[in-house]
C-alpha cells in the first residue's frame, strides 16, 4: 500500500482537485484507492457527490476513537474508489487530541488495520501546518506537492520542504516527497515557464513531467459533485490527470 499526502501551506494550489482527480484516475486504471478527506472544508467529501453533512461516520469520528477506520469509509459510484468523508466536525478533533498521548500517530495507527486492502491511499490535507497536517505527514510514506507556477509558490515551497524534514526528523524518518505537480499551468505565461524551470533546475526528476493545464472542465466538475473523467472525459484536464495516474503508477514500480 502506497500512502500519499497531497499538501502544500499555500491554499489554492488544486490540492483537492489532484485528490479526487488522481484518485479517479488510479482506479480507472485498475488500482485500488482510498481517498483521505483530511480538510474541515470537506471540499473533496463534496466534489466526490456525498453530502457530508449526512455523513454517520467520517475522518473525525476516526481519529477520536468513535468508530474503526473500516466504518468510515464509503464507496463512491461513478467514481470507482472509496473515500473517508469529512464536514467541519473535523476542526474540533485539534482541540480533542491536544491532550492526547500519541496525538500525531492517530491516523497512521487507523491505517494499519486496512494495510492490506488498498493499492494507494491519497490524503486530502488542509492549507496549514496543524495537528490535521502532521497526521497525515506522519502517516504518510511520501508526499505529492501540487503547485502554481507563479512567485509566491517558491518561497511557500521552502517552507513546506522545512517542514517535511522537521517531521522526518521527530515522527516519521522515511518520509520522501515522491513529486512536485505543476498545477493550473498556462503556457503562455512567461513567468510559469520561468518559475517551471527553476523547480526542475532545484528538483529534477522530483518534478513530474505530466503537467496540469488550466481547464475549464477541471473547474466545473465539482460542482457537479464528480471527477472530470467521469463529468467529461475527453477534456484537457482529464486527459492530464490520467496521464499523472500512469506517471505515479511507473514511479512506484507498479503494473498497469
Amino acid at each position: 500500500m502506497k500512502i500519499f499526502a497531497i499538501t502544500n501551506q499555500k491554499g489554492g494550489v488544486g490540492k483537492t482537485t489532484t485528490c479526487v482527480n488522481l484518485a479517479a484516475g488510479l482506479a480507472q486504471l485498475g488500482k485500488k484507492v482510498l481517498l483521505i478527506d483530511l480538510d474541515p472544508q470537506g471540499n473533496a467529501t463534496t466534489g466526490c457527490g456525498m453530502d457530508k453533512n449526512h455523513v454517520q461516520h467520517s475522518i473525525y469520528h476516526v481519529l477520536i476513537g468513535q468508530c474503526r477506520i473500516a466504518e468510515a469509509i464509503h464507496p463512491t459510484t461513478a467514481e470507482g474508489f472509496a473515500l473517508i468523508p469529512a464536514n467541519r466536525n473535523l476542526a474540533g478533533a485539534e482541540v480533542e487530541l491536544v491532550n492526547e498521548i500519541g496525538r500525531e500517530t492517530k491516523l497512521k495507527t487507523a491505517l494499519a488495520e486496512i494495510a492490506e486492502s488498498y493499492d494507494f491511499v491519497l490524503m486530502d490535507c488542509p492549507p496549514a501546518l496543524n495537528l490535521l497536517t502532521v497526521n497525515a505527514l506522519t502517516a504518510a510514506q511520501a508526499v505529492i506537492i501540487p503547485m502554481q507556477c507563479e512567485y509566491y509558490a517558491l518561497e511557500g515551497l521552502s517552507d513546506l520542504v522545512n517542514t517535511i524534514k522537521k517531521v522526518r526528523q521527530h515522527l516519521n524518518a522515511n518520509l520522501e516527497i515522491e513529486g512536485l505537480l505543476r498545477t493550473m499551468f498556462d503556457n503562455r505565461n512567461m513567468l510559469a515557464q520561468q518559475v517551471s524551470a527553476q523547480l526542475t533546475q532545484h528538483f529534477g526528476d522530483k518534478v513530474y513531467e505530466t503537467v496540469i493545464p488550466r481547464n475549464v472542465r477541471l473547474a466545473e466538475a465539482p460542482s457537479h459533485g464528480m471527477p472530470v473523467n467521469v463529468y467529461d472525459k475527453s477534456s484537457k484536464g482529464a486527459q492530464a490527470y490520467l496521464a499523472l495516474s500512469r506517471e505515479v503508477i511507473k514511479r512506484n514500480d507498479l503494473t498497469i
